[in-house]
């Protein structure tokens, strides 16, 4: 049963015949080009991190393979390569996240098999008069809501499993819901100093070069906003780009009937939930030990059995996020992502036009942050943006701010934000539903942020 639950988990979806072996024929090309290029033709590891970020980019966006099979070539890879040392290519199934992944996949079981999701699910739906719109709307502004002062993981993680009830009680696709949470949470962060690492990342730069800081609440006068245009986006345009296709949930997510219901365990399980929200509110202790402490309780009290607990897992979902920190951590200590910026300012040298710079910076920060961690994003450009604003005698917070909102806007890959990785699996997602839906967004988040940030933050003071 685990096997079998394993195996199913493993693919997002079963790719013909044909198309395993145009898989099969590009990744052997694939393979031979980067031993070519290694061993051969001795690139700089900046050079191959950028080859091997290129490569898994082909696989990602056509799927040739199961997505995460082609996230763990990832760390062998860059291993060949000697982009990275042997103890940190795998190191990525040891970050919290992915831990923080598995015990709200467990906890989620739960609530699935205790039947607690359709019973919320349930309220939800005659709350919303079982209107997919209304839905979205009330999802998304709570999820921006609670983002922007909670972990934005955190909380797609604690509402995922109401939109899945909510999905199974009025009968509409889950992928109508999951998708604009993560983007909702993504832009709700923007909120708050606190609300995304970004923003406490530069507010940090600026802070250490002694030009000020940025207030608690300063970051609000972008990021509500850029909230309001993402979710009417996504209740219009982006509504008709989400895909609607039929959902059959794994075994571990089937609803029991209501007379299979087991009161006790309702209340269990429904006690280990209201504490995990406690504990993350009140920070008592990191997300990840607080969701390993409620998956244990939850086999532990009998809420649900140890396989039961393996089988609610989406092992997928790990090993794509998994496998693709070591190529965040490649792209800064090879020096590739540094390489790119330096680059791009050399290119635009000193006396470009203000908006020119901080739509380059925009752009290609958001460019990075699709496949890099989105504070390591913004530490790498912060100081490059200072150093810009400072040779053109431009407002640093303006500059800043730009680079902020851009590292949060991972909006157009599965991999760009934990949020966008955990609903992928529960939601059915592909690889090319976030390019459909995330791109259009993108651009409204930039043209949003470039008419806005000199309002608030004159480009000249």
């Amino acid at each position: 049963m685990k096997n079998k639950l394993f195996e199913r988990d493993l693919q997002f979806r079963s790719p013909a015949a044909p198309k395993k072996q145009i898989g099969f024929a590009v990744v052997a090309a694939e393979a031979i080009l980067l031993f070519v290029a290694h061993s051969i033709l001795h690139w700089s590891a900046s050079s191959l991190t950028l080859l091997i970020l290129g490569m898994v980019s082909v696989l990602f966006i056509f799927e040739l393979i199961p997505i995460a099979i082609a996230a763990l070539c990832v760390p062998v890879a860059l291993w060949y390569a000697e982009v990275l040392p042997a103890s940190d290519i795998f190191s990525g199934f040891c970050d919290s996240t992915v831990v923080l992944f598995g015990g709200m996949f467990v906890v989620g079981g739960a609530m699935f098999s205790t039947g607690i999701v359709s019973i919320i699910g349930s309220k939800m739906a005659r709350i919303a008069g079982k209107n997919e719109t209304t839905a979205m709307l009330g999802v998304m502004l709570l999820s921006a809501v609670l983002s922007s002062m909670l972990s934005n993981t955190g909380t797609v993680a604690v509402l995922m499993p109401i939109c899945l009830g909510f999905s199974k009680s009025v009968g509409c696709s889950r992928t109508r819901l999951l998708l604009p949470l993560a983007m909702a949470c993504s832009l709700g962060g923007l909120i708050s100093l606190v609300g995304t690492p970004p923003n406490t990342t530069v507010n940090s730069v600026i802070t250490a070069a002694g030009l000020g800081s940025f207030g608690f609440f300063e970051f609000a006068k972008i990021g509500i906003p850029l909230t309001i245009v993402g979710i009417i986006y996504l209740l219009t345009l982006g509504r008709v780009l989400l895909p609607a296709r039929p959902f059959e949930p794994d075994e571990a997510e089937v609803i029991p009937s209501p007379e299979h219901y087991n009161t006790r365990k309702q209340i269990i399980t429904l006690l280990i939930f209201i504490g995990l929200l406690i504990g993350m509110v009140l920070n008592l202790a990191p997300l990840a030990v607080l969701t390993t402490i409620a998956a244990v309780l939850c086999v532990v009290c009998g809420t649900l059995t140890e396989s039961e607990a393996y089988g609610s897992i989406s092992w997928s979902t790990l090993f794509l996020f998994a496998g693709m920190l070591p190529m965040a951590q490649a792209l800064e200590v090879s020096g590739a992502g540094e390489q790119i910026a330096n680059g791009v300012v050399h290119l635009l040298g000193n006396n470009a036009n203000p908006y020119l710079i901080m739509s380059v910076l925009f752009l290609l920060t958001t460019s990075l942050t699709q496949f890099m961690s989105n504070t390591a994003c913004a530490a790498l450009l912060a100081p490059i943006g200072l150093h810009i604003a400072s040779n053109l005698s431009i407002n640093p917070k303006s500059v800043l701010i730009v680079i902020s909102v851009a590292a949060s806007c991972a909006l157009a890959t599965p991999m760009g934000t934990p949020p966008n990785t955990l609903v992928m699996k529960p939601g059915g997602y592909r690889f090319n539903d976030y390019l459909r839906v995330g791109l259009p967004l993108l651009v409204l988040c930039y043209l949003t942020t470039l008419v806005l940030v000199p309002v608030f933050w004159p480009l000249y003071t």
